[in-house]
């Protein structure tokens, strides 16, 4: 399971956790605006927008987890299973595997305006990445730094939502995780008054009692309140050191740790967590191991290539000793 959020400072900043049991070694890759782009079902293209962002890459084509171009549009694809449902190959649209929607998207459009005029001739097919990769059940979270939707493929067909509070977690579809904010309304960072009965003295005992009610579980409806409730009070400095941490302090309060949520004989956690710069095309990273924040910026490469660029993850962590 997974979170994604947007974030914004003097800049913009979006990124998520990874939560699964199990690594496919994914690295931060770049993508140069003259790498030969294939949709499977479309002409390449070898003139597009250059992107950076987590990826596993297979037989030299980035299948991205999450993504930034360089005109600042940003998008997760976070896992949907049970819902989610790729269609027929549509004669009247444009039909895009999903492992290719990530950069269908990012190679093309510069903010949300154009993502929903692109949407509208875009049908998400049923089409796998190999016979040994099947397509993943996926719903995706797409941003600029001033707008957030949700795009959920389902049996009813292509769903895109304004996603206001600016954050995504898996099932149940979003429209679901809206309707549940009602249930905690009165959630609050203030200090907590007496509302329960107006004749009886009732003090606070500690502080945050304003925040009683927040979920605390591993399930991905609770992960949605706690990092909406999380990323709608956050409080910052706009500069890139202070943005950048409390971007990573919003990601870690919602992180699974080795050992809570049991996959059969396996546990799901946070391999990754990301946190991308969209104004200035910086890519920073935590690994579970790793808790240092690495950083990589796209515009330090050669963005016309034609090639892919990818930096393995540094997982093992440096201890500083005095």
């Amino acid at each position: 399971m997974c979170t994604a959020v947007s974030f914004k400072t003097k800049d913009h900043y979006f990124g998520r956790n990874l939560d699964y049991e199990y690594s496919y070694h994914e690295t931060v890759t770049i993508m140069g605006r003259n790498y030969p782009l294939s949709f499977c079902k479309k002409a390449q293209n070898t003139n597009h927008f250059a992107m950076i962002g987590m990826a596993y890459v297979v037989n030299d084509y980035p299948l991205y987890y999450d993504a930034t171009n360089e005109k600042g549009l940003s998008m997760a694809g976070l896992n949907f299973p049970g819902n989610a449902y790729y269609h027929s190959e549509d004669a009247k649209k444009d039909n895009i595997a999903p492992f290719a929607f990530i950069p269908w998207v990012l190679s093309q459009c510069q903010n949300i305006k154009e993502v929903k005029a692109l949407l509208e001739h875009t049908n998400i097919a049923n089409i796998n990445s190999s016979a040994s990769l099947p397509a993943s059940p996926l719903h995706w979270m797409i941003c600029d730094e001033e707008e957030a939707i949700v795009v959920e493929s389902v049996k009813e067909g292509l769903k895109v939502y304004d996603n206001p509070i600016k954050v995504l977690t898996n099932n149940p579809p979003f429209d679901f995780h809206l309707l549940n904010l009602a249930n905690y309304m009165n959630v609050t960072h203030q200090e907590v008054t007496n509302r329960f009965a107006k004749n009886v003295s009732i003090n606070a005992f500690s502080r945050g009692m304003g925040s009683i009610g927040l979920p605390g579980d591993y399930s991905s409806a609770s992960r949605f309140i706690k990092a909406a409730f999380v990323r709608n009070n956050s409080v910052c400095q706009d500069d890139e050191v202070s943005s950048v941490n409390q971007f990573f302090h919003i990601l870690s309060s919602v992180a699974q740790q080795k050992g809570c949520v049991s996959v059969g004989d396996k546990f799901e956690y946070t391999i990754y967590s990301s946190c991308c710069n969209t104004s200035k095309g910086i890519y920073y990273y935590t690994t579970y191991d790793n808790s240092q924040i690495n950083a990589i910026n796209m515009h330090k490469e050669n963005l016309q290539t034609s090639k892919i660029i990818s930096y393995p993850l540094i997982t093992k962590p440096t201890f500083i000793n005095n």
